[in-house]
């Protein structure tokens, strides 16, 4: 335990981003999901921050700023990961190689530049159909391994996203084996993700990825690849635990050959 300094350089940035903000130490626990007196402790220097909460400080706080909080979560400009050409080029990196960003609705990804977010990156894999995925515990248990940084237009829900791994075939050829997808937990409910792709709980298999449907009052996970059976999922085994929102694999040869045209 630190003492009671709000000089030091966390305590003083906290203090000044509230103060900008307008909120009090309640509301700014609220946005953080903690408690105004975790926020006394950090403005008086008395404990500092984990690293979750020093990424949602910089998501509030946008770009330059976000690169102070980030750093004290241990993340770094170069090892950011970035998926929007305007943002690569204003941070003067070099793109990644291969890559291609997908968005997990039905219109395109947007194109408006925004400030950015910090999206965490869990060592957590989501199974498809017929194989055995992470419990569902290790959404919220598992510490980021990396952190991807998005424009705020493409997470609507900052605090609740995260990213996860991918595993098994069945959902190609649209996921593939190793795909990176990004997953909102906040959108749980069923009646607005039909049609959607979603990753699913279960007791026994873990978190499964797969698009959810609804046939004659039954709701179904149904495979892209239909060599796989579908799931019916009426029994309360299963849970509908996040929306995928975009996800980041390997371009084809074609979509490289076409980029290079």
């Amino acid at each position: 335990m630190l003492q009671e300094n709000p000089n030091v350089g966390w305590a003083s940035r906290i203090i000044a981003l509230r103060r900008r903000m307008g909120v009090s130490q309640s509301e700014l626990g609220k946005q953080l999901n903690s408690s105004a007196m975790a926020v006394s402790r950090w403005e008086r220097g008395v404990q500092e921050p984990p690293a979750n909460i020093y990424i949602q400080l910089g998501n509030i706080t946008g770009d330059p700023e976000c690169w102070y909080f980030w750093g004290r979560a241990g993340l770094h400009s170069g090892d950011v990961m970035r998926v929007l050409p305007s943002v690569r080029s204003r941070l003067q990196k070099d793109r990644l190689p291969d890559l291609q960003i997908v968005h997990g609705g039905a219109h395109r990804l947007p194109k408006k530049r925004g400030h950015l977010v910090a999206v965490p990156v869990l060592p957590v894999v989501a199974a498809t159909h017929g194989g055995k995925g992470d419990p569902e515990v290790a959404l919220d248990q598992m510490r980021p391994e990396t952190v991807l940084a998005a424009p705020s237009s493409w997470c609507p829900n900052p605090a609740y996203t995260s990213c996860l791994r991918v595993r098994g075939r069945s959902m190609m050829p649209l996921l593939h084996d190793g795909y990176i997808i990004v997953v909102d937990k906040s959108q749980t409910y069923r009646k607005k993700l039909y049609g959607q792709i979603v990753v699913a709980a279960h007791n026994e298999q873990g978190l499964i990825v797969s698009r959810l449907q609804r046939f004659d009052g039954t709701e179904v996970l149904v495979p892209e690849n239909r060599e796989y059976d579908s799931i019916a999922i009426s029994s309360a085994s299963w849970r509908i635990v996040a929306k995928i929102l975009w996800w980041i694999g390997r371009a084809s040869e074609g979509e490289r050959l076409k980029e290079a045209a």
